[in-house]
C-alpha cells in the first residue's frame, strides 16, 4: 500500500502577487536590485535606461561578488530564502549587514518587465539565463527551469548584470525624477557604494542622499544624536539617528513627514506617526531616521513592501510613542525659532526692533499688539515684504510709547519729558515740561515777574503782553467776535495759572509716592497735564507781543 503523504505546492500565480503586484512601481523594483548589488558588496552601481527604435529596457549592472551556477541555482532562484539564517545577516566577505531579509524582492523585476536576462561572474565563470514571465506563469509544475548558458571569463571578473526587457511601463523615463525617488529609498550612499544612472548613453547622474531634499529650501534642522535641545533617552539608547528639517514655505504634501530607515533602507514611508494631522506646523517638516535596531530584531517587523513597520507591536508601539513626543517637542521649538528669524529678518527690513518695541508698549496693550504680531508672522503665508509692510504699518499705528504718541504731543514738550518718560518716570517728565513752559513764556514775553504764576496773569488775557488768538480769521476771511478772541485770550491765562496751582506746586511740594498710591495725583494725571501743556505750548507757538 503506498504511504500517504500530505504536500503543500505553490501556483505560479503566487509570483504574480508577490512580484508584479507589490514592485509595480518603478522606483521600487529598481530599488530591489540596488539592494541585491549592495549585499553583494558592490562598490559601484550603474543604471543604465534606454528608449529606443528597439522599445525600453532597464539595466542594472554592479561589480559585487557575483555568482557561481550554483549559488544562482540555492541562492538567486530560490525564493524565499531567508538569508539571515543561513549567513548570520552579513555580505559574503564580512563587509557589510545585508539588507535583504525575506528573499521575495528577487521577484521585483516581474514587476516592470516581462523578461529577464541575468549576467554573473565569479571565478572564472560567467553565467547567463533568460527569466520569462510568460513561460514562468504558464508553468504546470511548481518549478521553472530557465534556458542558461556558462562560459569562461577572466578570474578577477566579478559582478553581476540584469536586464529588463518587454517592459509593462509605457511612459518615456524622468533621468532625474527617478534619481530622486531612489534616493529617498536608501540611506546608505557614500564613497564605498555609488550609484549612477543615464538614460539612453547621456551623462551619468550619481544618486546620494543629497538628492533627497534637493528641491527643499531648509529653514531650520534638528540633527541627532547630537540636538541637546531636544533630548529623548528611548531614542538615545536605541541608537536611533537622523536629520529633520522644517522649510520656510510648506511642503507639499508628497514631501512631508518623517522616513524611518533600517540598515540603510527604507522601512517606514514618511509619516507623523499619529501626531500632527490638525496642526499647520507639521507641513513645514520632513526629514528621516535611522532605526537599525528594527532590523535586528528576531520577529520580522517589517512589511514585504517596505513602506511600513508594524505597529502593533509593544516595542514597535514604545518607538512610535517616543517619535511623538519627539515630533511634538520638535514643533514646539521650530515655533519659538521660526518666530525669531522671523522677527530678525521684518526687524531688518523695517529697522524695528520688534523685542524691544513691545518692550516699550503700554502692559494692556502689548499683549494684544503681539498676538497680531504673531499671526503676520507664525500663521501667515504672506511673503517677507509684506509681512514686514504689515508689521510696519501696525508700529505706526502703535509705535513705541503709544499712549505718549497717541496724545499727539507738542515737540517741545517730547523734547522736555521724552527721556523720563522712557524711564517710566512720569511726574518727573511732568515737572520738566512745565519748567520749560514756564522758561519759553518769559523768554517770549520778556516778563521779569518773580512769580511763575503772578507772571502768567501778567502776559496773558485780553489787552496783556502775548496774544494767542490774533492771527486767526474764521474761514471766509472775516474776523471772530471779540467775545470769542477774548475768551481764548483769558483761557490761555487761566490754564497757564491752573496748571501752576493744581499740578506743578503739589507735585512740587508732595512726596510722589503719596500722591501716585492715594491717587490724588496719578500718573495718568501726569499724561494728561502733558497733553495740555502740549496746548498752552502751541498756543505760545502762535502768540504775537502786543504792540
Amino acid at each position: 500500500m503506498e504511504e500517504k503523504k500530505l504536500r503543500m505546492s505553490f501556483d505560479p500565480h503566487t509570483i504574480e502577487h508577490l512580484g508584479v503586484k507589490m514592485y509595480s512601481v518603478l522606483p521600487n523594483a529598481i530599488a530591489e536590485l540596488i539592494a541585491n548589488a549592495y549585499d553583494a558588496e558592490a562598490k559601484v552601481v550603474e543604471i543604465e535606461l534606454k528608449d529606443d527604435e528597439r522599445g525600453k529596457s532597464i539595466s542594472v549592472i554592479d561589480d559585487g561578488v557575483g555568482m557561481t551556477f550554483e549559488e544562482v541555482n540555492d541562492k538567486f532562484l530560490r525564493i524565499g530564502r531567508k538569508r539571515r539564517n543561513e549567513d548570520n545577516g552579513i555580505s559574503p566577505n564580512g563587509l557589510r549587514r545585508v539588507t535583504g531579509r525575506k528573499g521575495l524582492g528577487k521577484l521585483a523585476f516581474f514587476g516592470i518587465g516581462d523578461t529577464i536576462n541575468v549576467e554573473t561572474k565569479k571565478n572564472g565563470k560567467c553565467v547567463k539565463f533568460i527569466l520569462k514571465w510568460n513561460d514562468l506563469i504558464n508553468s504546470v509544475t511548481p518549478e521553472y527551469e530557465p534556458h542558461f548558458d556558462i562560459c569562461n571569463c577572466a578570474p578577477d571578473e566579478t559582478g553581476t548584470i540584469i536586464k529588463l526587457e518587454e517592459l509593462k511601463r509605457k511612459s518615456s523615463f524622468d533621468k532625474y525624477d527617478l534619481a530622486v525617488s531612489l534616493s529617498k529609498l536608501f540611506n546608505f550612499f557614500d564613497d564605498s557604494f555609488k550609484v549612477y544612472i543615464s538614460c539612453n548613453g547621456d551623462e551619468k547622474l550619481q544618486i546620494d542622499d543629497k538628492l533627497k531634499y534637493s528641491n527643499i529650501d531648509k529653514q531650520i534642522e534638528w540633527i541627532f544624536p547630537n540636538n541637546s535641545d531636544i533630548p529623548n533617552k528611548y531614542l538615545d539608547g536605541k541608537q536611533v539617528s537622523g536629520l529633520i528639517m522644517a522649510t520656510e514655505k510648506p511642503l507639499k504634501p508628497g514631501l512631508r513627514g518623517i522616513t524611518l530607515f533600517a540598515n540603510g533602507r527604507l522601512v517606514n514611508a514618511p509619516e507623523f506617526f499619529g501626531v500632527g494631522e490638525s496642526s499647520h506646523g507639521y507641513s513645514y517638516f520632513t526629514g528621516w531616521m535611522n532605526v537599525d535596531f528594527v532590523d535586528e530584531l528576531k520577529e520580522d517587523v517589517i512589511s514585504t513592501d517596505r513602506q511600513s513597520l508594524n505597529w502593533d507591536l509593544p516595542i514597535t508601539t514604545e518607538l512610535r510613542t517616543n517619535l511623538q513626543s519627539l515630533l511634538r517637542d520638535i514643533e514646539k521649538d521650530w515655533r519659538e525659532k521660526r518666530k525669531k528669524e522671523k522677527r530678525k529678518r521684518i526687524s531688518s527690513r523695517i529697522d524695528i526692533n520688534v523685542g524691544e518695541w513691545y518692550n516699550k508698549l503700554p502692559e494692556d496693550i502689548q499683549p494684544k499688539v503681539e498676538v497680531i504680531v504673531n499671526s503676520v508672522i507664525e500663521d501667515s503665508e504672506l511673503s517677507d515684504e509684506k509681512q514686514s509692510e504689515v508689521v510696519d504699518l501696525l508700529h505706526d499705528l502703535i509705535p513705541e510709547y503709544a499712549y505718549y504718541h497717541w496724545r499727539h504731543i507738542h515737540p517741545t514738550v517730547q523734547g522736555a519729558s521724552f527721556e523720563d518718560y522712557k524711564k517710566l518716570d512720569f511726574y518727573r517728565a511732568f515737572e520738566e515740561t512745565i519748567k520749560r513752559y514756564i522758561s519759553e513764556v518769559r523768554r517770549k514775553s520778556g516778563s521779569i515777574n518773580a512769580t511763575d504764576s503772578g507772571m502768567m496773569g501778567e502776559v496773558f488775557g485780553e489787552g496783556k503782553a502775548l496774544k494767542v488768538a490774533n492771527k486767526y480769521r474764521k474761514t471766509d476771511g472775516s474776523n471772530f467776535t471779540p467775545s470769542t478772541i477774548n475768551n481764548i485770550e483769558e483761557g490761555q491765562k487761566f490754564l497757564s495759572m491752573g496748571i501752576l496751582s493744581g499740578a506743578r506746586n503739589p507735585v512740587a511740594h508732595e512726596e510722589v509716592v503719596q500722591l501716585r498710591d492715594s491717587k490724588l495725583f496719578t500718573e495718568k494725571d501726569c499724561l494728561d497735564m502733558l497733553s495740555l501743556l502740549s496746548h498752552l505750548f502751541r498756543r505760545l507757538d502762535d502768540a504775537e507781543k502786543s504792540v
